[in-house]
């Protein structure tokens, strides 16, 4: 396909026509006196909203050129909104302000290298200004915040009646439901994104859910596949009159699963397999988690420690385990408040210490 080529003026001129066209469009949302736009989506009834970076989606510009400039300023407001959730409209004019007058600057002469030097140093500084000059909100400010944003009073207040249950350091989760109405669910102890490996070891049909009470909890990064890997354990657990047993392992497959799903099917022994969340170092922070909770061990080669010499005393416990398809909830874990404590201690000076946004986000989960 042959492309076309413009340059220097006639190329910043186009693009900051994009850049205008669609900052335009996006900036009567700003703030909590903004307006709403309604978007036509060709399909389906129209969509409402004051959000910018879902009306920004939207703008596709018939001039490729100018659409360059369009495109640029998405990518603003999507990263805002991947970063801050928030602030995607006030991104958008911040870069077209910054682009109208780095433009005109550029075209008296200024070196582009040299503002861009100047912009890094601009925003060093505007950082540690709003360093300073934030504040800590709770409370009826938390609602009004939280109100503005989603442009709703009502979610705005159930957003911070969650917020003054779970504490600052809580995660806070919105989801859009298949009914009427907004509905709060408060998950005491400690959830993660995996659910049960196979469907045989639901014990609750009607829910999809597999429940189970005062298990012995086996946490490990390693895969099991074969049944002499996790048989001596599995003796020991017997042995002990338990006849329930949560598995956290890298993988659980082959001939292991199998068997775990005859005995449940038969009754004679309940396995409930569960594959570890995350992945890579963030697995294994997940998993320590998991076993300071409980008040078990990691059970993994790198730390010396092999399945098949697992004994009861590397096990966690826990008052419940319920896990579905998707998610793996642990209700009233046994481990000593000392250990948790401890371990809450490590996480805050990882985040403390992080300096990857990315990193902070999964460590404060």
């Amino acid at each position: 396909m042959a492309k076309q080529i413009i340059y220097d003026e006639a190329a910043r001129a186009a693009i900051k026509r994009g850049v205008d066209k669609l900052a335009n469009v996006v900036r009567v949302t700003l703030g909590p006196k903004g307006r709403n736009v309604i978007l036509d989506k060709g399909y389906g009834a129209p969509t409402i909203t004051k959000d910018g970076v879902t009306v920004a989606k939207e703008i596709e510009l018939e001039d490729k050129f100018e659409n360059v400039g369009a495109e640029l300023v998405k990518e603003v407001a999507s990263k805002t909104g991947d970063v801050a959730g928030d602030g995607t409209t006030t991104a958008t004019v911040l870069a077209q302000a910054i682009y109208a007058e780095g433009v005109s600057a550029v075209d008296s002469g200024a070196s582009p290298i040299v503002l861009k030097r100047g912009m890094e140093k601009a925003v060093e500084k505007i950082i540690e200004i709003l360093e300073r000059g934030k504040k800590t909100v709770s409370g009826d400010r938390i609602k009004e915040v939280a109100s503005i944003s989603a442009n709703d009073a009502e979610i705005g207040g159930l957003i911070a009646e969650v917020f003054k249950i779970v504490g600052k350091e809580g995660v806070v989760t919105v989801e859009e439901s298949q009914t009427f109405g907004l509905e709060k669910e408060i998950v005491e102890g400690l959830q993660f994104d995996r659910g049960y490996v196979s469907p045989y070891m639901i014990t609750n049909a009607e829910r999809m859910e597999a429940i189970y009470e005062n298990p012995y909890i086996l946490i490990t990064d390693q895969k099991i596949s074969s049944l002499n890997d996790i048989l001596p354990v599995l003796e020991k657990v017997a042995k002990s009159g338990k006849k329930e047993l949560v598995i956290i392992a890298d993988e659980v497959e082959g001939e292991a699963l199998a068997t775990f799903v005859v005995n449940k099917i038969r009754g004679t022994f309940s396995a409930l397999a569960i594959k570890a969340p995350g992945f890579g170092d963030r697995r294994k922070e997940m998993l320590a988690d998991i076993a300071a909770v409980t008040g078990g061990e990691v059970i993994s080669e790198e730390l010396g420690r092999k399945l098949e010499n697992a004994d009861l005393t590397m096990l966690g416990e826990a008052r419940k385990v319920i896990a579905t398809k998707d998610n793996t909830t642990i209700v009233g874990g046994a481990g000593s408040k000392t250990e948790i404590e401890k371990r809450i201690k490590q996480i805050r000076l990882q985040i403390e210490q992080t300096t990857s946004d990315f990193d902070k986000e999964k460590l404060q989960e």
